[in-house]
């Protein structure tokens, strides 16, 4: 069938909106790269999922980029001519800025969800490992009252063997010799 053309516009089913995002961020990054090698440029990538999740993608790496972008020394020698130019760069720098402050608060957040579930785990795991202890120190305690009345049955079942007369109420018949018939 091949490639066709599709209407650039916003897709309104949510999963197939997720399944297209993954799709084109993974491109995205890949013209990304080629262009980074080709050229050798220096490219940052930040992107939001439609659930909320940044992406990014960095070459040499989105910090270095970022850090070059934001911190840039203006060169003494460069005289700007246009006024407008410079503060739309500002504010590109501060709307940039502001989104990765953004982007480093949410990775902070996430980092601490982190460390939580981590201490969390731990402690299931040293509950599981002290019930675990706990089990394996009252095995023999059961395993010796298993045996203990195993005994007491084996007891049990010789001293009604030993018995002359019946324990239990059974009526005790005298043992006489039955002839065969032929």
């Amino acid at each position: 069938m091949g490639r066709r053309r599709i209407e650039i516009a916003e897709v309104k089913d949510p999963n197939t909106k997720q399944v297209t995002f993954s799709k084109r961020r993974t491109g995205l990054f890949k013209k990304a790269n080629e262009l980074s090698v080709l050229c050798g440029a220096e490219i940052a990538i930040v992107m939001f999922s439609p659930g909320k999740k940044p992406f990014s993608y960095g070459h040499p790496s989105v910090d270095v980029v970022a850090d070059k972008y934001l911190r840039k020394k203006r060169r003494s020698n460069v005289v700007r001519a246009n006024v407008r130019e410079n503060n739309a760069s500002n504010e590109v720098g501060d709307r940039l800025s502001q989104e990765l402050s953004i982007v480093q608060v949410h990775t902070e957040e996430e980092h601490k969800k982190a460390t939580e579930l981590d201490m969390r785990e731990k402690e299931q795991e040293a509950s599981q490992f002290s019930q675990n202890k706990e089990l394996l120190q009252s095995s023999p305690v059961l395993q010796r009252m298993v045996e203990d009345y195993v005994d007491a049955v084996e007891v049990s079942e010789c001293m009604l063997l030993l018995a002359k007369e019946a324990v239990i109420g059974i009526p005790h018949r005298p043992i006489t010799k039955r002839r065969r018939r032929n």
